[in-house]
């Protein structure tokens, strides 16, 4: 907590946040005694035009998350997107991020980052997420929940390869943890223990430069000799299910390459 996040908590009207009692803790710790009102996923519908009014009205709103900076994979852009509609000014008071933390510990390039929160909880929508940027030369940030990250660690084992990674769990907490190792590595290691506890965030190394271009490579090759034969969306599928590549990202290419051939002619 930043002296500024504390005197601002103090000097607001309400908090809005997750959960009062995880919050209460925190306000408890710095003694501050600010009403609070809750605000996640389930009411945030109901609630959100509530603290639209109370900020016409004049009010100061803060919201906070249970997990570190608000507004990365929780409700709370929805909250900043409503006050820009209505023309309400927003300030950010950044405090931890289990985004940024993993990144600066991962021991991996932090140039070029996509972060993908949190992937599909079904094994085989999970792999076609993956696959849809498996390319991507860039380093690779996930979400995941302790109870399928086993799983999920065997799912990108399995589709992105033989790649160095990073397991973050609990950063900046008590039970901080981090393991470094290749990803077939981390995931035998979590498969033979106990599911874990608490925030997990997963670092990947991104593809090796001849790995995306040899995946482009290969389905522009494809696509060239299906087209022979076959219509746009016809080829699109045939080298999507082919190559095992996502169908959207093969048929948005195939209509790349159908365009630019007939620009030629």
């Amino acid at each position: 907590m930043t002296q500024r996040a504390i005197e601002t908590l103090r000097g607001v009207a309400v908090i809005a946040c997750e959960d009062t009692r995880v919050t209460g803790v925190l306000l408890q710790r710095f003694g501050i005694n600010t009403p609070m009102t809750p605000y996640h996923d389930h009411n945030a519908d109901r609630v959100r035009p509530q603290i639209i009014a109370r900020l016409q009205a004049g009010e100061a709103v803060a919201l906070v998350s249970d997990a570190g900076t608000p507004l990365i994979s929780d409700p709370g852009y929805k909250l900043v997107r409503a006050c820009a509609e209505a023309e309400l000014a927003t300030i950010p008071l950044p405090g931890p991020s289990a985004l940024l933390a993993a990144l600066a510990v991962a021991a991996l390039p932090t140039d070029r980052v996509l972060f993908a929160g949190f992937l599909p909880s079904k094994s085989g929508a999970r792999r076609e997420a993956l696959m849809g940027i498996k390319s991507l030369q860039a380093t690779l940030v996930f979400y995941e929940s302790p109870q399928r990250l086993a799983d999920s660690l065997t799912d990108m084992a399995a589709v992105l390869g033989t790649r160095d990674a990073a397991v973050c769990r609990e950063l900046t907490k008590l039970h901080e943890e981090i393991r470094r190792a290749a990803l077939a590595d981390l995931a035998a290691a979590y498969a033979g223990e106990a599911t874990p506890k608490g925030e997990v965030v997963v670092v990947v190394a991104g593809a090796p430069q001849e790995q995306a271009a040899t995946d482009d490579a290969d389905i522009d090759q494809a696509l060239g000799d299906a087209f022979k034969t076959m219509s746009v969306r016809d080829a699109a599928a045939a080298v999507a299910a082919a190559l095992n590549q996502p169908r959207r990202t093969v048929y948005a290419r195939a209509l790349e390459l159908a365009k630019t051939s007939l620009a030629k002619k």
